[in-house]
């Protein structure tokens, strides 16, 4: 891309000023539809011919003849003259947007594709098929215009069939696709091309961790690289992380470490559905240490000290440290599967029947006297929220063998093209299907 041929020169006019009366034209209600109004551009600059001196204070005309009479009478008082000046416009003034439109055919500019999604320092673009010639240009645009982005890579059709991750191409930049992102105050590495990741999700991500109590036991069968097991666990929550990918596993094993939560997450990579059936058994055999308050802030301990610190200058005992005993149980008990593979996850919904008919003589009714939630995230080509209801509930009671007649709910998550949308349905799992015989 030939950046020189972005360079523009306007001369327009600028009235000469001392440096105290600049205010004064700048509010001055006659020249309110006058001044410069170019983005980016500063309406007052130094006056070439003068630089340690007089300003100049630009305006749109480049002929005296087309300022407004008022203006011009406004300017003969406060000003000490009108001279040229130029403004140089150049590569870096322009948009991507714009950059992009002076050199797209006229029937491809509409929808041009200048929006991309952010993931640590990748910038990951879905081109349609008429815009795969422009892609390096595109590409490189997209790079020069945002400071952050060091990749450019675009989304390919091809999936993973084993691990459900997008193929992708490099059109910009270095190819470093490990990154490090954060989110929902969470430090996340992880390699770009060998794993999922997509950050529109930031929010259903935060929304479900929303639901769990700081002492419950979650089952994330899905877990990637720890979007909501890595969360979860900073909130208190006792986390089993699993993931078929050898490679998601090896990056929320990693994600677990830098945020510090190894005592509350047990990472697995296996099947989902060997997974499930295990998790009961294992977090009952081997159970979580009981939920503690995490513990104060730093800002926290600076104002007790602080306290304690007012309390001795005015003679005042200082209290002995509060004995904080812990009573509460071990965790032995799952409160919530997560099951967040949308293109498939229904499918091991199987995995539920007979969970807790257990044969090794475990008290399961007993400790299961609630049921756990299961979420369950899915795809639909039902548009109407009726329809795609129906569509899920019958997918979900088909592979569960049973009805769903306890707590339930659907939420949707997003709409992933024009006729497919992402729901999420959490229900509670029925006692029969828990205990069916197997």
């Amino acid at each position: 891309m030939d950046k020189s041929a972005f360079r523009k020169s306007l001369s327009v006019l600028g009235a000469r000023v001392s440096p105290e009366k600049t205010r004064i034209l700048l509010k001055a209600p006659e020249l309110k539809n006058s001044l410069m109004d170019l983005p980016k551009i500063r309406s007052v600059v130094s006056d070439p011919t003068h630089p340690d001196g007089d300003r100049l204070v630009l305006l749109r005309m480049s002929e005296k003849a087309d300022i407004p009479v008022e203006a011009q009478e406004f300017l003969s008082k406060e000003a000490k003259g009108l001279v040229q000046y130029i403004v140089n416009l150049d590569y870096d003034y322009w948009t991507a947007e714009e950059c992009l439109h002076s050199f797209l055919p006229q029937e491809l500019r509409d929808g041009a594709p200048t929006g991309f999604a952010m993931t640590g320092h990748i910038a990951h673009v879905n081109l349609n098929d008429e815009y795969l010639p422009y892609k390096h240009i595109i590409g490189q645009l997209i790079l020069d215009k945002n400071k952050k982005v060091k990749t450019v890579v675009n989304k390919l059709n091809t999936i993973d069939n084993q691990f459900r991750f997008f193929k992708m191409e490099l059109v910009a930049g270095l190819p470093d696709y490990v990154v490090e992102h954060h989110e929902s105050g969470c430090r996340f590495t992880f390699d770009f091309t060998q794993v999922y990741w997509n950050s529109r999700l930031h929010t259903e991500h935060d929304r479900l961790v929303q639901l769990f109590k700081p002492d419950d036991v979650i089952a994330d069968g899905f877990a990637g690289v720890g979007p909501f097991a890595v969360p979860a666990a900073r909130k208190g929550c006792a986390v089993l992380g699993n993931d078929l990918n050898p490679n998601s596993a090896k990056y929320l094993l990693k994600n677990v470490q830098d945020n510090r939560v190894t005592d509350l997450v047990r990472v697995s990579c296996e099947d989902g559905r060997d997974f499930i059936r295990a998790s009961v058994s294992r977090v009952y055999d081997n159970p979580f240490p009981a939920y503690n308050a995490p513990p104060a802030s730093r800002v926290q301990e600076e104002k007790e000290r602080k306290r304690l610190q007012k309390l001795a200058a005015q003679g005042n005992p200082i209290p002995a440290p509060a004995l904080v005993e812990n009573h509460k149980p071990l965790r032995q008990r799952i409160s919530h599967f997560v099951m967040n593979l949308p293109d498939s996850a229904i499918q091991f919904l199987d995995a539920f029947r007979g969970l807790l008919n257990d044969a090794e003589g475990r008290n399961l009714r007993g400790m299961y006297e609630e049921m756990p939630m299961v979420h369950c995230h899915c795809f639909t080509r039902e548009l109407e929220p009726e329809k795609a209801e129906i569509d899920i509930r019958q997918r979900v009671e088909e592979r569960i063998g049973h009805h769903l007649t306890g707590e339930t709910s659907l939420h949707l998550v997003r709409s992933v093209a024009p006729n497919k949308e992402m729901y999420c349905i959490s229900f509670r799992l029925p006692r029969e299907v828990a205990f069916e015989s197997k």
